[in-house]
């Protein structure tokens, strides 16, 4: 019989665990974005909708925050420098992960390098100057990368989508229409399924929005390894604006719905909550929300179908309670739903008294 103390973390992993057939991960997005499947997960009931359906499930006064992160090419071939004999020259896998200072980026390397060695990723060069705990290298360029990334690099996917060689198609696909910060390695995916006009019509309804930042990094969706408590997060940055801030205050003042968009939203709004109010600002955050702990800002949550034994089934669960995550799994594995960063998606309330 396993452990029922409903925050203990290991036990809510293990209860919420589940086989998937490799089938069901969806490959490509939904098109038109809006046309996925949306499994609205309320109080006491699961209904079945489309994404399109969402301007009906919202009401006018709700406020709906995004984050508008914009995915880096990030991927990118390398190469070891040749030697006056001849030797080198091998591939490298280059990872990019963020700019932690002017031109020092920390990175994953496959094959792993050796500090005090060097790396050409086209023409600009790379020492290889320290290593993170974590495996990943510290790579000092001699100029900025930035500028370059277009033309070097390749949209990062997630491991189990076959991304197969047309780039240019993911750069478009594997983005939020409206993405504006460069910055994440994957994608803030619950954003994905938004187009243009349904936003226009959330507008055209009365529904308020707005923006934070979490570039996210390639830590978000790492399965746990062993015990929840072992488990560490990697840190990323956030940036809230005084404009956002205050029209989220304004809205709880007001007793008015916010409605994140994605675990990444959920994360900075926690990130940037003081204890009374949503504070502007930027910083580093290694947030980890599992069951017990509370969601203060968000009241409503839309999100993708997650990894079991991640971090997000963690946040999720905590977020609308251990139960009606079980219940919305169990519909959607038994249901035609498609899962991960390309599938469908569902809207959660907030576990506690929804507002009336």
């Amino acid at each position: 019989m396993p452990d029922l103390n409903p925050h203990d973390a290991d036990a809510v992993l293990a209860r919420l665990n589940f086989t998937l057939p490799p089938e069901r991960i969806a490959q490509t997005g939904a098109e038109p974005r809006d046309s996925s499947r949306l499994m609205v997960v309320g109080q006491n009931e699961i209904s079945h909708r489309v994404f399109s359906d969402l301007p009906s499930l919202l009401r006018p006064g709700d406020l709906l925050v995004s984050n508008q992160s914009r995915v880096i090419p990030a991927r990118v071939m390398a190469r070891k420098p040749v030697t006056p004999e001849g030797h080198g020259g091998g591939a490298v896998e280059v990872m990019l992960l963020r700019e932690e200072e002017n031109n020092v980026w920390s990175a994953y390397l496959k094959p792993a390098k050796r500090a005090g060695k060097e790396l050409w990723l086209g023409e600009h060069r790379a020492e290889v100057v320290g290593i993170l705990e974590d495996g990943a290298r510290l790579l000092h360029f001699e100029h900025d990368l930035k500028p370059h990334l277009d033309e070097i690099g390749r949209l990062p996917l997630p491991p189990y989508i076959d991304a197969g060689d047309d780039d240019e198609m993911w750069r478009e696909r594997y983005q939020t229409v409206y993405a504006r910060d460069p910055g994440s390695v994957a994608a803030p995916t619950a954003g994905l399924h938004f187009t243009p006009e349904l936003l226009a019509r959330l507008d055209g309804m009365g529904v308020e929005r707005c923006a934070v930042t979490l570039h996210v990094g390639a830590g978000t969706f790492r399965p746990i390894q062993g015990s929840v408590a072992d488990h560490t997060m990697h840190a990323e940055r956030y940036s809230v604006s005084e404009v956002t801030a205050q029209a989220i205050n304004r809205a709880r003042a007001e007793s008015r719905r916010t409605v994140a968009v994605g675990t990444t939203t959920v994360r900075t709004l926690e990130s940037a909550w003081d204890g009374q109010m949503v504070q502007a600002g930027e910083g580093d955050t290694r947030i980890f929300i599992t069951p017990g702990t509370p969601v203060h800002v968000p009241d409503l949550l839309i999100t993708n179908l997650h990894l079991p034994g991640s971090t997000l089934l963690l946040l999720v669960s905590a977020f609308a309670g251990e139960d009606r995550i079980r219940a919305a799994y169990d519909a959607a594995l038994a249901g035609d739903y498609r899962f991960y960063s390309l599938g469908d998606a569902m809207l959660l309330e907030n576990q506690r008294e929804a507002k009336a």
